[in-house]
């Protein structure tokens, strides 16, 4: 998994696996889900992500066991 932000576009691009991405689909106003060729999720874009996300050069992961 990896989560970037571009500064330039204040967009915040989260890549759950690396596959190839068939289509995208706006599941919210200002989010937009990728789909690989499987049908599974790929990955997310937050567009105005300064917007939503309080800080964008900080992002903090939990897993839960």
């Amino acid at each position: 998994m990896k989560a970037e932000y571009d500064k330039e576009t204040d967009t915040l691009t989260i890549t759950l696996r690396d596959a190839r991405v068939k289509e995208s689909d706006e599941i919210r106003p200002g989010v937009i889900a990728d789909f690989g060729y499987d049908g599974g999720v790929v990955g997310f874009e937050i567009l105005d992500a300064s917007t939503v996300v309080e800080q964008t050069r900080e992002i903090q992961f939990a897993v839960a066991g």
